[in-house]
């Protein structure tokens, strides 16, 4: 988790980082676009995830219902950086 957040400050995510993280990380630096094109095409619930982590940012919530529920995840209601936190956690200990 902390080498993600010092590798904010690179003008590109590490190639070792899983999509879904590649996603936050973009996400991050505020490229919704290119972390959305990441996510959209990948299956795993963690994908899911972050995708609707990214339609909660977008303020599109009944799309980020729906990824939500593919993910398996609650939806959440703290704030988005809480959010963005608590999913960066959970993927960089899996």
């Amino acid at each position: 988790m902390a080498d993600l957040k010092a590798s904010l400050s690179d003008a590109k995510p590490a190639p070792t980082l899983s999509p879904p993280l590649a996603a936050l990380w973009w996400a991050a630096k505020g490229d919704w676009d290119a972390a959305h094109k990441i996510v959209q095409d990948e299956s795993s619930k963690d994908a899911a995830w972050v995708h609707a982590y990214l339609h909660r940012v977008e303020g599109d919530l009944g799309n980020a219902g729906y990824w939500y529920r593919q993910a398996g995840q609650p939806v959440a209601k703290d704030s988005l950086e809480a959010e963005w936190e608590r999913i960066a956690s959970a993927l960089s200990e899996a």
